[in-house]
């Protein structure tokens, strides 16, 4: 990071909780509940995102957080459960947190209370996998599987390994079924609001009322008037204004799956569309 990025970054908050006193014409912002975005990667966390910071728009909070809360280290190690459940508690009231965190023990203990409010955002598998393979190959240089990727003659052969997951000669990248166990264990939670990804884009409007209804769950009502709150929230959202924005649509994973790499997928991952219904069998 330069210089100016880190500048940028420190002076950032300050800027952020200015705009909003002069917004709310206020200093305090403890009245609406915490809130906490979370996800998978690859699965829509950037849409997330921009919605979260436009509830900043409606709602008395200062600013989201600028880097996102994770389980696994950019150099591709653990954090102690420990660790990433203080990181969670510490975030500062009317300040909305993100990240990529696991269902553990811990962090439900943190998160999964009835005066917080939690959305986890997760993607069709075949979706998520090709979008992980674009990414890790053209758009992000540092990420572990770059330089395996690269080695690999074609987007298919890529594909083969982000179904099956790798473990050899240093690189370990699990299967797309243990990569949605993680999934599962935060379905099965309460007080988290499990969103489709594809209901953002396809059912946009329902969506973003119910994520609305969510904070009112609290009992915490929002000032914006509801319209005028959705209207809001549908200008927040510009997928081409994420830098890893690549498609922005769903269902494009019927235009990199061959016969083999669907035969592939269902050996690999059994049912695991039909679980998360997006699929009734698996004869697609």
């Amino acid at each position: 990071m330069g210089l100016i990025q880190k500048l940028r970054r420190t002076l950032r908050p300050a800027g952020k909780t200015a705009q909003a006193i002069l917004r709310w014409k206020r200093f305090s912002f403890n009245d609406a509940p915490p809130v906490f975005g979370n996800s998978k990667p690859k699965s829509g966390s950037h849409l997330l995102l921009q919605i979260l910071n436009g509830f900043t728009q409606i709602m008395p909070y200062r600013y989201v957080n600028a880097d996102p809360i994770r389980t696994i280290k950019k150099d591709g190690g653990r954090r102690t459960m420990d660790s990433v459940a203080a990181d969670l508690r510490v975030v500062p009231s009317g300040i909305i947190g993100w990240g990529y965190v696991e269902a553990s023990p811990e962090n439900v203990a943190v998160l999964c209370q009835p005066n917080r409010v939690n959305y986890f955002i997760y993607r069709d598998p075949r979706d998520m996998l090709v979008s992980q393979v674009f990414f890790a190959t053209d758009m992000h240089g540092e990420h572990g599987m770059h330089e395996y990727y690269k080695s690999l003659p074609d987007f298919a052969a890529r594909l083969n390994v982000a179904i099956t997951g790798i473990d050899r000669d240093g690189l370990k990248m699990v299967s797309v079924k243990q990569r949605y166990e993680g999934v599962f264990q935060w379905l099965e939670q309460k007080h988290v609001m499990c969103i489709r990804f594809e209901d953002l884009i396809n059912n946009r409007d329902i969506t973003l009322n119910a994520m609305l209804d969510q904070v009112e769950k609290t009992g915490y009502r929002i000032p914006t008037p509801r319209e005028k709150a959705l209207s809001v929230l549908v200008d927040a959202i510009n997928p081409k204004k994420s830098h890893t924005f690549r498609s922005g649509k769903t269902g494009g994973w019927r235009q990199h799956f061959n016969e083999e790499h669907k035969k592939l997928f269902k050996d690999v991952a059994g049912d695991l569309l039909v679980r998360l219904g997006y699929e009734q069998n698996n004869d697609w």
